[in-house]
Protein backbone atom coordinates (compact mmCIF):
# COMPACT_ATOMS: atom_id res chain seq x y z
CA UNK A 1 0.00 0.00 0.00
CA UNK A 2 1.34 3.62 -0.96
CA UNK A 3 0.59 6.19 1.60
CA UNK A 4 1.49 9.94 1.41
CA UNK A 5 1.90 11.47 4.75
CA UNK A 6 1.33 15.27 5.14
CA UNK A 7 2.95 17.45 7.95
CA UNK A 8 4.04 20.80 8.80
CA UNK A 9 3.91 21.76 12.17
CA UNK A 10 4.99 20.20 15.51
CA UNK A 11 1.91 18.57 16.75
CA UNK A 12 1.86 16.93 13.68
CA UNK A 13 5.50 15.35 13.69
CA UNK A 14 4.68 14.20 16.92
CA UNK A 15 1.70 12.06 15.74
CA UNK A 16 3.58 10.83 12.54
CA UNK A 17 5.87 9.81 14.77
CA UNK A 18 4.13 6.53 16.23
CA UNK A 19 1.67 6.53 12.99
CA UNK A 20 5.09 5.78 11.05
CA UNK A 21 6.11 2.98 13.41
CA UNK A 22 3.12 0.72 12.75
CA UNK A 23 3.01 1.51 9.11
CA UNK A 24 6.24 0.53 8.63
CA UNK A 25 5.40 -2.32 10.72
CA UNK A 26 2.39 -3.71 8.70
CA UNK A 27 4.43 -2.98 5.44
CA UNK A 28 2.80 0.04 3.94
CA UNK A 29 5.08 2.14 2.23
CA UNK A 30 4.99 5.54 3.23
CA UNK A 31 6.28 8.77 1.61
CA UNK A 32 6.23 11.71 4.16
CA UNK A 33 5.40 15.22 2.70
CA UNK A 34 6.61 18.55 5.19
CA UNK A 35 5.00 21.40 3.83
CA UNK A 36 7.73 23.94 5.61
CA UNK A 37 4.66 25.74 7.43
CA UNK A 38 7.13 25.13 10.42
CA UNK A 39 10.48 26.15 9.16
CA UNK A 40 12.52 26.49 12.07
CA UNK A 41 15.31 23.71 13.18
CA UNK A 42 14.11 23.99 16.34
CA UNK A 43 10.00 23.62 15.64
CA UNK A 44 10.76 20.85 13.02
CA UNK A 45 14.25 19.17 12.40
CA UNK A 46 14.96 17.92 15.34
CA UNK A 47 11.44 16.36 15.51
CA UNK A 48 12.36 14.00 12.63
CA UNK A 49 15.84 13.52 14.06
CA UNK A 50 14.83 13.04 18.11
CA UNK A 51 11.73 10.16 17.20
CA UNK A 52 12.72 8.58 14.11
CA UNK A 53 10.63 9.87 11.78
CA UNK A 54 11.18 8.73 8.44
CA UNK A 55 13.00 11.66 6.68
CA UNK A 56 10.44 13.99 4.59
CA UNK A 57 10.73 12.46 0.41
CA UNK A 58 10.04 16.75 -0.20
CA UNK A 59 10.08 19.73 1.75
CA UNK A 60 7.36 21.84 0.51
CA UNK A 61 9.36 25.08 1.61
CA UNK A 62 6.24 27.18 2.03
CA UNK A 63 7.44 28.90 5.37
CA UNK A 64 4.91 31.75 7.04
CA UNK A 65 2.59 34.08 5.31
CA UNK A 66 -0.86 34.43 5.29
CA UNK A 67 -3.76 32.15 5.75
CA UNK A 68 -4.72 32.34 1.92
CA UNK A 69 -1.44 32.67 0.59
CA UNK A 70 0.27 29.84 2.83
CA UNK A 71 -2.27 27.18 2.03
CA UNK A 72 -2.72 28.65 -1.78
CA UNK A 73 1.25 27.78 -2.38
CA UNK A 74 0.81 24.91 -0.53
CA UNK A 75 -2.14 23.53 -2.51
CA UNK A 76 -0.25 24.31 -6.39
CA UNK A 77 2.97 22.28 -4.99
CA UNK A 78 1.36 19.45 -2.85
CA UNK A 79 -0.92 18.99 -6.05
CA UNK A 80 2.80 18.62 -8.59
CA UNK A 81 3.12 16.11 -5.96
CA UNK A 82 0.36 14.32 -5.48
CA UNK A 83 -0.43 13.73 -9.25
CA UNK A 84 3.02 12.12 -10.15
CA UNK A 85 3.03 9.97 -6.91
CA UNK A 86 -0.79 8.87 -7.06
CA UNK A 87 -1.27 7.14 -3.54
CA UNK A 88 -3.45 4.89 -2.01
CA UNK A 89 -4.01 7.48 0.31
CA UNK A 90 -3.33 10.65 1.91
CA UNK A 91 -3.03 10.67 5.39
CA UNK A 92 -3.54 14.12 7.44
CA UNK A 93 -2.84 15.35 11.20
CA UNK A 94 -5.21 17.68 13.13
CA UNK A 95 -6.10 21.22 11.95
CA UNK A 96 -3.63 23.18 10.60
CA UNK A 97 -3.19 24.93 7.12
CA UNK A 98 -1.01 22.10 6.07
CA UNK A 99 -3.76 19.82 6.42
CA UNK A 100 -6.93 21.62 5.35
CA UNK A 101 -4.63 22.16 1.73
CA UNK A 102 -4.02 18.19 1.81
CA UNK A 103 -7.06 17.44 2.05
CA UNK A 104 -8.86 19.45 -0.30
CA UNK A 105 -5.85 18.47 -3.28
CA UNK A 106 -6.13 15.23 -2.57
CA UNK A 107 -10.52 15.36 -2.62
CA UNK A 108 -9.87 17.01 -6.21
CA UNK A 109 -7.43 14.75 -7.29
CA UNK A 110 -9.64 11.28 -6.63
CA UNK A 111 -7.04 10.35 -3.67
CA UNK A 112 -8.97 9.20 -0.44
CA UNK A 113 -7.92 11.30 2.67
CA UNK A 114 -7.48 9.46 5.97
CA UNK A 115 -7.71 12.28 8.62
CA UNK A 116 -6.54 11.48 12.34
CA UNK A 117 -7.78 13.75 15.08
CA UNK A 118 -11.49 14.09 13.25
CA UNK A 119 -14.67 15.45 14.82
CA UNK A 120 -12.69 17.64 17.57
CA UNK A 121 -14.50 20.90 17.76
CA UNK A 122 -14.09 23.98 19.36
CA UNK A 123 -17.76 25.63 18.17
CA UNK A 124 -15.68 28.87 17.33
CA UNK A 125 -15.77 30.26 13.88
CA UNK A 126 -13.22 32.16 14.92
CA UNK A 127 -10.17 30.06 15.55
CA UNK A 128 -8.85 29.12 11.67
CA UNK A 129 -8.19 25.96 13.06
CA UNK A 130 -12.22 25.31 13.71
CA UNK A 131 -12.45 26.07 9.58
CA UNK A 132 -9.74 24.02 9.02
CA UNK A 133 -11.31 21.10 11.27
CA UNK A 134 -14.79 21.06 9.42
CA UNK A 135 -13.42 21.29 5.75
CA UNK A 136 -10.90 18.20 6.21
CA UNK A 137 -13.53 16.02 8.25
CA UNK A 138 -16.06 16.59 5.36
CA UNK A 139 -13.81 15.88 2.24
CA UNK A 140 -12.11 12.85 3.96
CA UNK A 141 -13.43 9.22 3.11
CA UNK A 142 -11.71 8.01 6.74
CA UNK A 143 -12.46 9.78 9.88
CA UNK A 144 -10.45 8.51 12.54
CA UNK A 145 -11.77 9.63 15.87
CA UNK A 146 -9.99 9.69 18.61
CA UNK A 147 -12.73 10.07 21.77
CA UNK A 148 -16.15 9.21 21.94
CA UNK A 149 -17.03 12.72 21.92
CA UNK A 150 -15.24 13.19 18.23
CA UNK A 151 -17.25 10.31 17.14
CA UNK A 152 -20.77 12.39 18.69
CA UNK A 153 -19.92 15.19 16.65
CA UNK A 154 -19.83 14.12 13.07
CA UNK A 155 -22.90 12.16 14.23
CA UNK A 156 -24.80 15.56 15.06
CA UNK A 157 -23.30 16.73 11.58
CA UNK A 158 -25.12 13.88 9.54
CA UNK A 159 -21.88 12.40 9.18
CA UNK A 160 -21.46 8.14 9.70
CA UNK A 161 -19.74 6.90 7.43
CA UNK A 162 -16.09 6.31 7.40
CA UNK A 163 -15.98 7.35 10.89
CA UNK A 164 -14.60 5.01 13.44
CA UNK A 165 -13.53 5.30 17.02
CA UNK A 166 -9.65 4.45 16.97
CA UNK A 167 -8.48 6.24 20.09
CA UNK A 168 -5.76 9.29 20.56
CA UNK A 169 -2.52 8.45 18.73
CA UNK A 170 -0.92 11.40 21.38
CA UNK A 171 -1.70 9.02 24.10
CA UNK A 172 0.55 6.37 22.26
CA UNK A 173 3.49 8.61 21.49
CA UNK A 174 3.00 10.19 25.66
CA UNK A 175 3.12 6.64 26.44
CA UNK A 176 5.56 5.03 24.43
CA UNK A 177 8.41 8.42 24.57
CA UNK A 178 8.01 9.81 28.30
CA UNK A 179 10.12 7.15 29.64
CA UNK A 180 12.51 7.63 26.76
CA UNK A 181 12.50 11.45 27.42
CA UNK A 182 13.28 11.24 31.18
CA UNK A 183 15.79 9.21 30.22
CA UNK A 184 17.70 11.18 27.11
CA UNK A 185 16.79 14.42 27.90
CA UNK A 186 17.30 15.15 31.65
CA UNK A 187 16.15 17.95 33.45
CA UNK A 188 19.60 19.83 34.24
CA UNK A 189 20.14 19.34 30.23
CA UNK A 190 17.25 21.64 29.38
CA UNK A 191 17.22 24.04 32.61
CA UNK A 192 19.90 25.19 34.70
CA UNK A 193 20.21 26.36 37.14
CA UNK A 194 17.04 23.83 37.68
CA UNK A 195 14.02 25.56 39.46
CA UNK A 196 13.16 23.94 43.00
CA UNK A 197 9.33 24.39 41.67
CA UNK A 198 8.12 25.73 38.54
CA UNK A 199 4.90 26.17 36.37
CA UNK A 200 5.30 25.55 33.02
CA UNK A 201 3.88 27.64 29.91
CA UNK A 202 3.17 28.10 26.12
CA UNK A 203 1.44 30.66 24.72
CA UNK A 204 1.28 30.33 20.72
CA UNK A 205 -2.59 30.84 19.26
CA UNK A 206 -3.14 34.03 17.49
CA UNK A 207 -6.53 34.52 19.85
CA UNK A 208 -3.76 35.92 22.55
CA UNK A 209 -0.63 36.51 21.09
CA UNK A 210 -2.47 38.94 18.50
CA UNK A 211 -4.41 40.69 21.10
CA UNK A 212 -2.85 42.96 22.63
CA UNK A 213 -5.03 43.10 25.71
CA UNK A 214 -5.38 39.22 26.08
CA UNK A 215 -1.26 38.80 25.91
CA UNK A 216 -1.39 42.00 28.34
CA UNK A 217 -3.64 40.36 30.74
CA UNK A 218 -1.49 36.30 30.27
CA UNK A 219 1.47 38.32 31.38
CA UNK A 220 0.17 40.16 34.59
CA UNK A 221 -1.23 36.73 35.51
CA UNK A 222 2.16 35.59 34.49
CA UNK A 223 3.49 38.03 37.28
CA UNK A 224 1.42 37.67 39.94
CA UNK A 225 2.23 33.98 40.30
CA UNK A 226 4.96 33.44 42.83
CA UNK A 227 6.33 30.56 41.24
CA UNK A 228 8.77 30.41 38.74
CA UNK A 229 7.59 29.96 34.95
CA UNK A 230 9.54 28.33 32.47
CA UNK A 231 7.89 29.46 28.67
CA UNK A 232 9.61 27.61 25.87
CA UNK A 233 8.79 30.43 23.01
CA UNK A 234 7.77 30.02 19.26
CA UNK A 235 9.85 32.18 17.35
CA UNK A 236 6.74 34.36 16.22
CA UNK A 237 6.03 35.07 20.00
CA UNK A 238 9.21 35.89 21.09
CA UNK A 239 9.28 38.69 18.51
CA UNK A 240 5.96 40.44 20.02
CA UNK A 241 7.22 39.85 23.74
CA UNK A 242 10.00 42.62 22.80
CA UNK A 243 7.23 45.36 23.43
CA UNK A 244 6.35 43.95 27.21
CA UNK A 245 8.46 43.62 30.27
CA UNK A 246 8.50 40.40 31.64
CA UNK A 247 8.33 39.71 35.24
CA UNK A 248 11.71 38.56 36.67
CA UNK A 249 10.03 34.83 37.75
CA UNK A 250 9.42 34.33 33.89
CA UNK A 251 12.24 32.43 32.83
CA UNK A 252 12.29 32.21 28.57
CA UNK A 253 13.69 29.70 26.78
CA UNK A 254 13.86 29.10 23.37
CA UNK A 255 11.76 26.20 21.83
CA UNK A 256 12.37 22.22 23.06
CA UNK A 257 11.91 19.28 21.11
CA UNK A 258 9.08 16.91 21.87
CA UNK A 259 11.53 14.55 24.22
CA UNK A 260 12.31 18.13 26.19
CA UNK A 261 9.11 19.07 26.17
CA UNK A 262 7.65 15.66 27.80
CA UNK A 263 10.40 16.03 30.65
CA UNK A 264 9.24 19.30 31.87
CA UNK A 265 5.68 18.83 32.02
CA UNK A 266 6.82 15.30 34.36
CA UNK A 267 9.01 17.26 36.81
CA UNK A 268 6.38 20.94 36.66
CA UNK A 269 3.84 21.39 39.06
CA UNK A 270 1.05 22.75 37.25
CA UNK A 271 0.30 23.93 33.40
CA UNK A 272 -0.60 26.73 31.51
CA UNK A 273 -1.12 26.76 27.77
CA UNK A 274 -3.24 27.80 25.22
CA UNK A 275 -2.14 24.85 22.97
CA UNK A 276 -4.64 21.75 21.70
CA UNK A 277 -2.15 19.05 22.87
CA UNK A 278 -0.79 19.68 25.78
CA UNK A 279 -3.52 20.26 27.53
CA UNK A 280 -3.69 16.44 26.80
CA UNK A 281 -0.15 15.61 27.78
CA UNK A 282 -0.32 17.70 31.40
CA UNK A 283 -3.78 15.66 32.33
CA UNK A 284 -2.04 11.97 31.03
CA UNK A 285 0.87 13.20 33.14
CA UNK A 286 -1.40 14.16 36.18
CA UNK A 287 -0.56 17.83 35.86
CA UNK A 288 -3.32 20.04 36.47
CA UNK A 289 -3.46 22.57 33.76
CA UNK A 290 -5.05 25.68 33.43
CA UNK A 291 -5.75 26.55 29.62
CA UNK A 292 -5.67 30.07 28.83
CA UNK A 293 -8.60 29.83 26.09
CA UNK A 294 -12.39 30.64 25.83
CA UNK A 295 -13.26 27.06 25.11
CA UNK A 296 -11.49 23.51 24.55
CA UNK A 297 -11.98 20.71 21.71
CA UNK A 298 -10.75 18.44 25.13
CA UNK A 299 -13.29 18.31 27.26
CA UNK A 300 -12.51 15.06 28.69
CA UNK A 301 -9.31 16.71 30.06
CA UNK A 302 -12.13 18.68 32.63
CA UNK A 303 -13.10 16.33 34.75
CA UNK A 304 -12.33 16.50 38.34
CA UNK A 305 -11.01 20.06 37.34
CA UNK A 306 -7.96 18.85 36.16
CA UNK A 307 -7.97 20.97 33.29
CA UNK A 308 -9.65 24.44 33.76
CA UNK A 309 -10.57 27.55 31.09
CA UNK A 310 -10.21 30.42 31.96
CA UNK A 311 -9.41 32.71 29.24
CA UNK A 312 -6.95 35.87 28.93
CA UNK A 313 -8.35 37.21 32.12
CA UNK A 314 -5.56 37.72 34.76
CA UNK A 315 -7.67 37.11 38.01
CA UNK A 316 -9.56 33.86 36.75
CA UNK A 317 -5.75 32.55 35.78
CA UNK A 318 -4.38 33.52 39.57
CA UNK A 319 -7.87 32.28 41.10
CA UNK A 320 -7.36 29.17 38.78
CA UNK A 321 -3.80 27.86 40.32
CA UNK A 322 -5.23 28.10 43.62
CA UNK A 323 -7.67 25.17 42.94
CA UNK A 324 -6.49 21.58 43.23
CA UNK A 325 -8.15 19.11 41.16
CA UNK A 326 -10.15 16.30 42.18
CA UNK A 327 -9.78 12.45 42.21
CA UNK A 328 -7.47 10.59 39.60
CA UNK A 329 -6.45 12.38 36.46
CA UNK A 330 -8.63 10.93 33.51
CA UNK A 331 -7.17 8.51 31.18
CA UNK A 332 -8.96 9.15 27.77
CA UNK A 333 -8.06 8.33 24.40
CA UNK A 334 -7.76 4.67 24.33
CA UNK A 335 -9.78 1.77 22.78
CA UNK A 336 -9.25 -1.69 23.75
CA UNK A 337 -7.54 -4.43 21.46
CA UNK A 338 -4.50 -2.36 20.46
CA UNK A 339 -2.97 1.44 19.99
CA UNK A 340 -4.52 4.09 17.95
CA UNK A 341 -2.02 3.67 15.37
CA UNK A 342 -2.45 -0.08 14.94
CA UNK A 343 -5.99 0.69 14.23
CA UNK A 344 -5.97 2.62 11.86
CA UNK A 345 -3.53 0.47 9.94
CA UNK A 346 -6.11 -2.29 9.88
CA UNK A 347 -8.84 -0.06 8.78
CA UNK A 348 -6.81 1.72 5.90
CA UNK A 349 -5.32 -2.00 4.91
CA UNK A 350 -9.23 -3.47 5.24
CA UNK A 351 -11.22 -0.33 3.35
CA UNK A 352 -8.58 -0.94 0.00
CA UNK A 353 -9.56 -4.86 -0.20
CA UNK A 354 -13.12 -3.47 0.02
Amino acid sequence: MEIVTVVGARPQFIKAAVVSHAFQHAGFRERIVHTGQHYDPGMSEVFFSELGIPLPDINLGVGSGSHGAQTGAMMIKLETYLQEKRPDWLVVYGDTNSTLASSMVGAKLGIPVAHVEAGLRSFNMRMPEEINRIVTDRLSELLFCPTQTAVDHLRHEGMTKGVHLTGDVMLDATQFFTKRAVDSRPLHSILDPIPEEYYLATVHRAENTDDPKRLAGILEAFGRIPQTIVWPVHPRTRNLLSRYTLSPNVKVVDPVSYLAMLTLISHCTKVLTDSGGLQKEAVWLHRPCITMRDETEWTETLEGGWNQIVGADADAIVAAIARTPEGDAPLFGAVPGGTASSHMCRLMAGHIIE
